[in-house]
């Protein structure tokens, strides 16, 4: 009877102990988006989502170097 207690508890263990760890999807977003837009603050993931971003979004304005 003990052996198939101890059984069920290292079962329940390994797999607590394989189960992926929930993060946050706003933490990881925030780390994708490095890119932020000067007139509306948009953050972006990179500089051709930026130049896409100005394209629809600013087309009277020029979008930003790639420098910046």
């Amino acid at each position: 009877m003990t052996r198939g207690k101890q059984k069920i508890e290292a079962q329940r263990k390994n797999a607590e102990k394989n189960q992926k760890s929930k993060g946050s999807q706003f933490e990881a977003r925030a780390v994708a988006l490095k890119v932020i837009c000067p007139i509306c603050k948009v953050q972006l993931a990179n500089q051709n989502q930026l130049g896409d971003h100005y394209s629809s979004k600013h087309p009277k304005d020029k979008p930003p170097s790639n420098s910046e």
